[in-house]
């Protein structure tokens, strides 16, 4: 297939780029800058600004894709214009959303594709929420040929997936805790952005996938103590120290955490991922998060730049703990 992606050179865009390229599609992307992640070879490169309807019109030049992919739609001014310019150049527009644009509290789980979406308060799902609406709309009425993603907590080898991040690691190998929120048993998933990609790719030209939304989520569940505990075990800590304090008084340390605790974070979060198995037959994930936390710690065990402690974060820490 033709595929274009708008973006899309970020963590789970460049594992989407490896991913249609292992599959043999003729991938076009198209970035303002340069691309932060090294793309793969045989990708063609488009420099062009896709929030602008009328540049993206000329870089494109007329093309047609059997696909296009939208990674960097985060408000729907940014999507003006998309489909009146796709609906005729593209035979399906994937928006990648983001799965917490389900209200919370969850009314019940697991959570489908039909659960009830509200986000009135934390800002990127918000956002993402409008445009989904946004596009659905030219759905309804036009027939623009839309599917809509949903990652949920995706992460790499380059990520830490905790908001401590590789501050969390430094705390714990020194012998001081890190701190979960709530008691640490609110439940929560994860999905090696490899495992996101080979779900998305079969997504890309399936008529059946038009006018649908799909959650792309692994299936896997951990509650967010066993989240630190798997990376210090990967880390090589034998008995972590772990600090469970509330979200309300984390966020009076971390104020920059308050939405996406309170709004995300702190809820359990359980998915029903049906819809993608009928869709993308036989998928299931193939990195376990206890070999995804390996590949975290061998990644940056091996360059001491990339092991960054956040002094302001580890002193809020040392308060939260009484400076244990």
């Amino acid at each position: 297939m033709r595929v274009l992606f708008l973006g899309g050179a970020g963590m789970i865009g460049s594992a989407a780029a490896a991913e249609a390229v292992r599959q043999g599609h003729d991938l076009t992307i198209v970035t303002r800058g340069e691309p932060r992640r090294e793309l793969p070879a045989g990708v063609r490169r488009l420099r062009g600004d896709v929030h602008r309807a009328a540049e993206l019109r000329d870089t494109l030049g007329g093309e047609r894709y059997d696909a296009v992919v939208n990674w960097v739609g985060f408000t729907p001014a940014q999507l003006d214009g998309h489909p009146e310019l796709f609906g005729g150049l593209a035979a399906q527009y994937v928006f990648i959303s983001t799965c917490s644009v389900f209200a919370r509290p969850v009314p019940s789980l697991p959570i489908t594709e039909s659960s009830p979406r509200r986000q009135p308060v934390f800002g990127y799902a918000r956002d993402k929420l409008a445009c989904e609406e946004y596009l659905t709309a030219a759905y309804r009425a036009d027939g623009f040929p839309l599917t809509i993603v949903r990652p949920a907590h995706t992460y790499d080898r380059t990520v830490v997936p905790v908001l401590a991040g590789w501050t969390a690691i430094e705390r714990m190998r020194s012998g001081k805790p890190a701190v979960v929120h709530g008691d640490g048993t609110s439940l929560w998933t994860l999905m090696h952005a490899g495992d996101f990609a080979r779900a998305l790719v079969p997504l890309l030209g399936n008529a059946q996938a038009t006018g649908e939304s799909v959650n792309v989520v692994s299936g896997d569940i951990l509650t967010w103590d066993q989240i630190h505990l798997t990376l210090a075990a990967a880390a090589g800590i034998a008995r972590p120290p772990l600090a469970h304090r509330s979200s309300e008084s984390i966020a009076v340390e971390c104020p920059a955490w308050s939405d996406v605790l309170e709004h995300d974070f702190r809820h359990s979060m359980l998915f029903d991922n049906t819809k993608l198995r009928r869709l993308v037959p036989g998928f299931a994930p193939h990195m376990s998060f206890a070999a995804g936390a390996r590949e975290i710690m061998e990644y940056h065990d091996a360059d001491e730049a990339r092991r960054r402690v956040d002094s302001n974060l580890d002193a809020a820490f040392d308060r939260l703990t009484g400076g244990r």
